[in-house]
């Protein structure tokens, strides 16, 4: 009999892996996987759905199989705004449609026309209005730009649930999943927004359980107990709530950076949510104030850039060190100013200068890291600084992809100079929020 384990799928935008932790938590074994994207049914890209699906059963399969460990437990850890829409049969009816999809104006301004105008909805659900990022919209997009296929709808289920009911036949939602800028929950009733009801859209939203339930499910012969899954954000606050000794801020970072502050009980303002500001759900249903910027994107995008302008391989920016007396030089010189290319908030990036990001002004690839990375910090500074609002936490934990960049950690410790700073060595914190939630259910 192989070690009693707990096996997750935390399944982000980019990367995807299959975890598996012993019952105290220790990671005992890690697969990962990237897929390329397919195309939707508009032509645009998306998930390849039935290929995430048949990875994530290969891995199952092949773990009872093998024996080496006793698999106990799964459950899934995924990014939001994504949602999988099944007809009576169970099975897909739409593409895994991508969050970045863009989202036509004329739906949009039908929907802010008939439910309360932009600053209203946006306050009553707690989420900018943003489109395909919007997981509510995506239904309502779905109703009235594409009705065949909306009427052979049945249920729709947030990602996470999905993969659960993959394993467990089970139709459920969960708190974390419709609290995360969906526009579905309206923050104040505590309940779905009037919108979804008005629209009929509840009769597709199953019943919402509680984070922490599970199903007894059989996969090739195995009992297992199957969580119903957690929003990736959520499940990487989770993981450090459960232990923490003092009030803190948790910057999950990846492709997106999520600042999340469950200590910050002010209410949420317009400007706040102008600013890419809102509240997210956490596993008791009580609001978290939460702060995103879509750094991880951006810096892959420049990188990128720079990879080419100056000949580099991918990797090569990891071979440059953090030399304090370099960056005292870049400051006095100040040669160019960093401005993004992927990111849209005006409000957010208004104290920035749009005219002077030319790469070729510089000498080498070094110096126009060390620009970036100043930029991008910049960026994360007045997102974290929306969270923090004349909160008491002095506390900043790092998590994720950028946890591991000295250049943007001594940068960001240079911005908050009054704040100390915890940097994970617990690189898959939204897997290991997903584990402690099914080990303890």
């Amino acid at each position: 009999m192989g070690i009693s384990s707990i096996g997750i799928f935390d399944i982000g935008k980019t990367n995807k892996k299959f975890i598996i932790y012993d019952e105290n938590l220790n990671k005992i074994h890690q697969q990962q996987k990237v897929f390329d994207p397919v195309k939707d049914d508009d032509g645009d890209p998306c998930e390849p759905l039935d290929a995430v699906v048949a990875w994530i059963k290969k891995n199952v399969r092949e773990t009872i199989r093998q024996g080496k460990f006793d698999l106990k437990c799964l459950n899934f850890s995924t990014y939001g705004a994504t949602m999988v829409h099944l007809d009576a049969t169970g099975k897909p009816v739409t593409p895994l449609y991508n969050y970045l999809k863009p989202f036509p104006e004329t739906v949009l301004q039908d929907f802010l026309l008939k439910y309360g105008g932009r600053q209203e909805n946006d306050l009553q659900t707690a989420s900018p209005t943003m489109g395909m990022l919007n997981a509510g919209l995506q239904l309502y997009w779905l109703k009235y730009s594409k009705p065949a296929v909306f009427r052979k709808i049945k249920y729709s289920l947030h990602f996470p649930q999905y993969l659960s009911f993959l394993f467990t036949g089970k139709l459920v939602s969960e708190p974390t999943s419709i609290g995360c800028h969906t526009k579905l929950w309206d923050f104040e009733k505590e309940d779905y927004h009037q919108w979804v009801y008005k629209e009929g859209l509840d009769a597709l939203l199953p019943e919402i359980v509680d984070t922490k339930h599970s199903f007894a499910a059989t996969f090739l012969g195995k009992r297992l107990k199957v969580g119903v899954g957690i929003h990736d954000s959520s499940s990487s606050l989770l993981s450090y709530l459960s232990n923490a000794a003092a009030p803190f801020i948790l910057l999950s970072t990846g492709t997106w950076n999520i600042a999340l502050n469950p200590f910050n009980n002010k209410p949420l303002t317009i400007d706040e949510l102008n600013r890419d500001c809102l509240l997210f759900l956490n596993t008791s249903r009580k609001p978290v104030k939460v702060a995103r910027a879509f750094l991880g994107n951006e810096f892959s995008y420049q990188l990128t850039s720079l990879n080419r302008i100056f000949e580099k391989p991918a990797p090569y920016y990891k071979s440059i060190p953090w030399v304090r007396s370099r960056w005292r030089e870049i400051c006095r010189e100040k040669k160019i100013a960093f401005y993004p290319a992927t990111m849209e908030n005006d409000l957010l990036l208004k104290c920035l200068p749009n005219d002077s990001w030319d790469v070729k002004k510089v000498s080498d690839f070094e110096e126009a890291y060390y620009y970036l990375m100043m930029g991008l910090v910049d960026i994360q500074a007045l997102s974290l600084s929306l969270v923090m609002h004349d909160s008491q936490e002095k506390k900043i934990v790092i998590n994720g992809g950028f946890s591991g960049n000295q250049h943007f950690i001594t940068l960001l410790k240079l911005k908050f100079p009054g704040y100390t700073f915890e940097v994970s060595n617990r690189p898959e914190g939204s897997a290991h929020g997903a584990a402690l939630i099914i080990r303890d259910s």
